[in-house]
Order: C-alpha cells, then structure tokens, then sequence
C-alpha cells in the first residue's frame, strides 16, 4: 500500500503543505501589516494604525523615478527577449542545421551562469567599447538574462502545434510570414503572453546585473537597497513593496486566467 494514500500519510502531506505556505506567505503578510503601522521600526506590539507611508512613497520623486525606470525597463527589455525568443525557438524546433545542440545550450547558458559574473562581465564589455552606463546597457543584460526563460516557455508549445498546418498554408499560398501571422502566432500566443510576464518580472525585480551596469537613473531594485540603509525611509520602503506585491498578483492572477481561456479556445479549434 501507498504510505502516501494512507490516512496518516494524507495528514502528514497535508500538515507539510500548510507548513510550506504559512513559510512562504507569512513575511508577505507581516509586510502588509507593517504597512499600517505609525512607528518607524517594524516591531511589535504596533504602535497604531496609519496611511502615512504610503502618501509618502507617492509624494516622493525619487521614489517614483526609479519604479517608472524600472518599468520602462522592464517593458522594453521583455519585449525584447520575447521577439528574440520566438525567433529562437522557430530555429531551435522547426529547422535543422549543424550545433543546434550548441546554439541551445549558449542561449541558455544565462541561468547557470551567477549574474553578479555576468555583471561584471557586461562592465567590462561595455567599457572595452566605450559605451556609457545608462538605461540602454540595462537593457541590454536584461535582454540576455530574460532570453532563456523565454525559450523555455515558448519551445514546448511550438512543438505542439502540427507542422501539417504551417504546410497547408504554404500549399494555399502564402508566405512564410503570413503563415506565421495567421497560423503559428494564434496559436502559441498564450506562451507569448507567459513568456512576456515571467521576462518583466524578471528584469523589473533584477538587480545583480542593473547594479554593475546602471547609470544615473536608478531602478526600483537598486532605490530600495540604498533606502534600506536609512531606517526612516523603511516604513516607506514597506509600502511601496506592498502595493508592487498586491499589482504583479492581480497581473499574474488575471494573466493565468486569460491564458487558461485561451488555450481553451484553441484547444476547441484544434479538436
């Protein structure tokens, strides 16, 4: 018998899930609490409720140059990586040609490589060619660093769709791109959508490689680790880690959602 499908074993599998959870979401809600609190120091017993931190955070220009930096970023350099990634992955599952083994392994050799390396690595690139700091090299790692995941989440759904498909176009007449405007992209436009979000979320919360190559202009990461070395910017760096928390759910939450729809429709076109 199955310890696993016992009525002990389902307690014990139950008892460390919940486990798991309060480890993984109990700092999450502690920082919501925090939020509220009218005392500088995050310690208990709290001292009363307030809203002040967050009047702050928005009153406060630094503050928000450096989150719209990290978005504009974060939006240019995902759509970076995906464009390059969907090219990546039409060559990776639907050509053949000699080292595709090795042109694999080197578009995903950013994730075991440690970013502070590859950060130093990219100083050092963009020094050699006497290109300056600025939002552009951010950019730029970002691009590289968000390329793998990209790949990775595309690959497996263009290997789904039937090859057949992109032939009978062909037959019809059209062109390469018009075959993938109107049959390849529909069809692996929910692994686009993924890919995009897990590409922003990685650069909008990356600060390894930003922290070697960023200019004057700070991202968010990099604000929040200066900040925290002031204890009365604290509360206000709580705040803004609340509400950056509660709107990347509601993007990941309501993309899950419209990503489950739409691989539902396709999957009732296909069938």
């Amino acid at each position: 018998m199955d310890v696993a499908l016992s009525k002990n074993g389902r307690r014990v599998l139950r008892v460390f899930f919940g486990s798991l959870v309060v480890f993984l979401y109990a700092p999450i809600a502690i920082l919501l609490i925090f939020s509220f609190n009218d005392s500088q120091l995050p310690t208990f017993p709290l001292s009363g409720f307030t809203t002040r931190w967050y009047h702050q955070f928005l009153t406060n220009p630094d503050l928000r140059g450096a989150l719209a930096t990290s978005a504009f970023v974060a939006a240019i350099s995902s759509v970076g990586a995906v464009f390059l990634g969907v090219l990546a992955s039409i060559a990776l599952v639907r050509r053949r040609f000699a080292g595709k083994a090795a042109l694999s392994a080197l578009l995903l050799s950013p994730l075991v490589i440690p970013y502070v390396v590859f950060g130093i690595s990219l100083l050092l690139f963009f020094h050699a060619l006497g290109i300056p700091r600025s939002v552009v090299t951010v950019v730029v790692g970002h691009v590289v660093i968000s390329l793998p995941y990209t790949i990775l989440v595309i690959v497996p759904r263009l290997g789904q769709i039937d090859v057949a498909l992109e032939e009978a176009a062909a037959d019809l007449g059209a062109n390469r791109i018009a075959t993938f405007r109107w049959i390849v992209l529909p069809l692996i436009l929910p692994a686009v959508v993924s890919a995009l979000l897990i590409a922003f979320t990685t650069s909008f919360d990356e600060y390894a490689v930003a922290s070697f190559v960023v200019g004057t202009r700070a991202t968010f990461p990099i604000y929040l680790y200066g900040a925290l070395r002031f204890p009365s910017r604290l509360p206000e760096v709580i705040a803004v880690a609340v509400v950056v928390m509660i709107v990347s759910l509601i993007v990941v939450v309501g993309a899950e959602v419209g990503r489950r729809v739409a691989e539902r429709r396709l999957g009732a076109v296909e069938a």
